[in-house]
This record gives C-alpha cells, sequence and structure tokens, in this order.
C-alpha cells in the first residue's frame, strides 16, 4: 500500500521579488481609476491596514514577511525531504497560462516527464528581478512523471470524473506559476529539487480567468461586467481530492500530495475594493484547519469563495478532500497575514491523525 503526505503552501510571486516590490500589488491598485479615490488614503483604510502600511516605510514588515513565509516553507520542505516521495502531485491554479480563451477545462491532469520553464520571463506586477539575481532567462529544468500522472487521469475517469488531461504544456514559459513558484520557493536556498511533479490544475478562478485574464485586468478597466462560466464548486474539488487519495492509497508509490496557493487575495476582494485580503473570512478558514473540520470547506459555495477572494483556496479544498479521506490531521507550520501584501499565507504538513 502507498504512503502519503500532505503539504499546503503558497505560491506568492512577491516572495521571488525584492523587498521594495513586494507591495507592487497594493501600489497598483491605488493607482487605479477603478478604487475610489477617497479611499486611497490611509485614513479611510481599517485600522490594522493602516497600521502595517506605516510601519512598513523602511520595509521592515516586507522583510519579515518574507523571513517567515521562507522559514516555513524551510519546515515544508524538510517534511517533504524526510518523506522522500515517488513524485509530488501539485494542485494548482492557472492564471490565463496555460489556459486561454481557446478552452478552460474544470481540471486537467499534465501526464509529462520533463518539462523547461523561464519563470522570470513572466510579467505581472513585479519589475524584472529576483531574489537570487539570477538572470531573466534562467532556465529550471523539472523531472515529471508520465506514468503516474496517466494512472491519476485514468482512474479519475473511470470513478466518474470529467477531467482534461494533456502530455505537455500549451503554456510558451513551461510550469504555470503556481506550480512552478512553489517549487523554487521549496528550493529557496538552492540545494535542488529532485522529486518528480504531476501537475493537477484546478480553474480556480472560474468566473474572472477570462475576464481578468487570471489576475487584476480589472484595474485597469478591462471587460469590467464580464462574467465567465463558474469554477468547479468546492464540494467537486473535495469530492476529487478524496478520489485521488483513493486511487493513490492502492498504488506502488510514496506521494506527496500539495496544494500551491495563498488564500484571499486583495485584487480579487471587491467588497474591500479590491484593497486588502479577506482576513476575517481566512481566520475563519485557519481556524477549521486547526480543529480538522474539513467538512466546512467541501460545504462552502461558490459565492462564499469568490465573495472572499479566496478564488485559489480551492486547490486547499482538494486537499483537505484528499486528508479527510485518509484520516489526517494538519500541523500548522505558520499563518502569515497581511493587509498589504496581497494574500493571507498558510503553510502545514498533514500527516496521519
Amino acid at each position: 500500500m502507498a504512503e502519503i503526505l500532505g503539504l499546503g503552501v503558497t505560491h506568492y510571486p512577491g516572495l521571488m521579488a525584492p523587498d521594495d516590490q513586494m507591495a507592487a500589488i497594493l501600489e497598483r491598485t491605488l493607482a487605479s481609476a477603478q478604487v475610489p479615490a477617497e479611499l486611497k488614503s490611509p485614513e479611510r483604510w481599517p485600522p490594522p491596514m493602516r497600521e502595517e502600511y506605516l510601519a512598513n516605510r523602511d520595509l521592515s514588515v516586507t522583510r519579515e514577511h518574507r523571513r517567515r513565509c521562507l522559514a516555513a516553507f524551510g519546515k515544508v520542505r524538510a517534511a517533504l525531504d524526510a518523506f522522500a516521495p515517488d513524485f509530488v502531485l501539485i494542485w494548482g491554479d492557472d492564471q490565463y497560462e496555460n489556459f486561454r480563451d481557446d478552452g478552460i477545462p474544470p481540471f486537467c491532469v499534465f501526464a509529462l516527464d520533463h518539462i523547461d520553464s523561464r519563470p522570470f520571463r513572466r510579467r505581472s506586477f513585479w519589475k524584472p528581478g529576483n531574489i537570487w539575481e539570477e538572470p531573466e532567462d534562467t532556465v529550471f529544468a523539472t523531472k515529471g512523471h508520465a506514468v503516474a500522472g496517466s494512472f491519476i487521469a485514468a482512474g479519475l475517469l473511470r470513478a466518474g470524473f470529467d477531467l482534461s488531461y494533456a502530455y505537455k504544456m500549451r503554456y510558451e514559459l513551461g510550469l504555470p506559476h503556481a506550480f512552478i513558484n512553489a517549487l523554487l520557493l521549496l528550493d529557496h536556498d538552492r540545494q535542488g529539487f529532485p522529486y518528480p511533479v504531476v501537475p493537477f490544475h484546478v480553474n480556480c478562478y472560474g468566473s474572472s480567468v477570462i475576464a481578468k485574464r487570471g489576475t487584476a485586468a480589472h484595474l485597469d478597466g478591462l471587460n469590467l461586467g464580464q462574467i465567465d462560466p463558474p469554477s468547479p464548486s468546492p464540494a467537486r474539488c473535495f469530492e476529487i481530492g478524496a478520489a485521488t487519495a483513493r486511487l493513490l492509497k492502492a498504488s506502488p508509490w510514496r506521494v506527496a500530495l500539495m496544494a500551491s496557493s495563498s488564500w484571499s487575495h486583495a485584487f480579487l476582494s471587491q467588497n474591500n475594493h479590491c484593497l486588502y485580503p479577506n482576513v476575517d473570512a481566512d481566520r475563519a478558514r485557519v481556524e477549521e484547519l486547526r480543529d480538522g473540520r474539513f467538512s466546512r470547506w467541501r460545504d462552502l459555495t461558490t459565492a462564499e469563495v469568490e465573495t472572499a477572494g479566496q478564488h485559489e483556496f480551492l486547490n486547499w479544498v482538494c486537499l483537505a478532500g484528499a486528508m479527510s479521506e485518509l484520516g489526517y490531521r494538519a500541523e500548522i507550520v505558520d499563518y502569515v497575514e497581511t493587509y498589504i501584501l496581497n494574500s493571507d499565507k498558510c503553510f502545514a504538513v498533514f500527516r496521519p491523525a
């Protein structure tokens, strides 16, 4: 019987950017004509956000945020190395990278042997440059596990899940950033990442995946009012995670199952005018995680997830379904809250209860 480890991390791109770039999303939001002018003044912000913003004048908040996140990545990596899996399955979203106007599947398993990625060429909120001072054209080679990817796709299709599968990436830069960023940050001390990877795409952005171009096109006034078809429901994500665990329990492999995403995102939190994440909703989720109440995540509605700006949290819902199926509990390595650095970030390791 297989052995399985559960892991949860972020893929926040700002952690790879220099200190003075970490708050670039907030800066772009404040420059947007879509945000009411009167709300751009710190005096109109929640007191914790105003305090954090003013305290970061010397970038000390940014540095502490990075320190905690990288320390948490180090602890998750230590658990991964101690487990030494045959491969790592990653539930991750796609933000107008591999999937665009010509096709958006709810789920897609990639059966790859190898993929080269050039993550520093990706442009979004950040200027060129990274904390490792590596060239923009640096190529990162990632091993895949085509046999396992095909096994998982076939098993889920037989179990009644209508998902896609693919033998290659269409994205010109290789792995979408939800996958490659997690790998880069798990290897932030650059010792190498030897484990094969099975990317498992989840259409987390649903109703805004095309309209917002996977990030924040709405801040530029594009596609306002456009609503795309929804993401798979939290219940379906939970179910497919549980089914994946059942499949892999009966396999010959040692497998790490990993969710890659932050939780509520400021630029998706329309009720907060995209200025800060929904901290209250994230606090509720972390308490549910601590208490082992995974079923609450299954019972969330798509409207609840999207209203809270927790679109990417669906990756963690897939993981929760798997961990519930296995009877695992979470060790929360750290939960790093912020108002000015776009998203709250949780790190966890899951083992048998």
